[in-house]
């Protein structure tokens, strides 16, 4: 995985040009090889009224990572990946700086997969846990 990380986090962060992804600033910042990692500024853009990050802004960072590490780790070429379920348990709150968001495997099966997603701040405590699950469509 170390000689192709910077061309896969290259070709994550250039599919995100015209896209939510890119309205939020969601970046992808690292990849291993069970591990996708993505961030977000947490700014007046994505706060909720009173000044704190929105939860629909953190499940789409959320979303957003499990769904490209599903991309990346299945063969793309054959498949298309959509999000069929996402849960999330906001657990603190953030005002500023940047949210992380690492996107793991619970389950990796040839139709359905399952990511765990912890969103953390900048000094590693938890934001919030989410669960996607996904699934692999062929492409026809």
């Amino acid at each position: 995985m170390g000689e192709h990380k910077d061309k896969i986090l290259e070709v994550c962060n250039n599919s995100s040009k015209n896209t939510l992804m890119e309205t939020l600033g969601i970046t992808y910042v690292d990849v291993g090889e069970d591990f996708l990692i993505a961030k977000m500024p947490v700014t007046p853009k994505v706060h909720q009224p009173d000044g704190v990050l929105h939860g629909g802004a953190t499940v789409a960072l959320a979303e957003s990572v499990g769904s490209m590490a599903s991309y990346i780790f299945l063969n793309a070429s054959e498949f298309f990946v959509r999000g069929i379920e996402i849960s999330a348990n906001h657990v603190k709150s953030v005002k500023e700086g940047f949210v992380y968001a690492k996107a793991s495997f619970i389950h990796k099966g040839r139709t359905t997969q399952v990511w765990d997603i912890r969103i953390t701040n900048e000094q590693e405590q938890l934001i919030s846990s989410c669960k996607l699950t996904t699934i692999a469509l062929p492409k026809k």
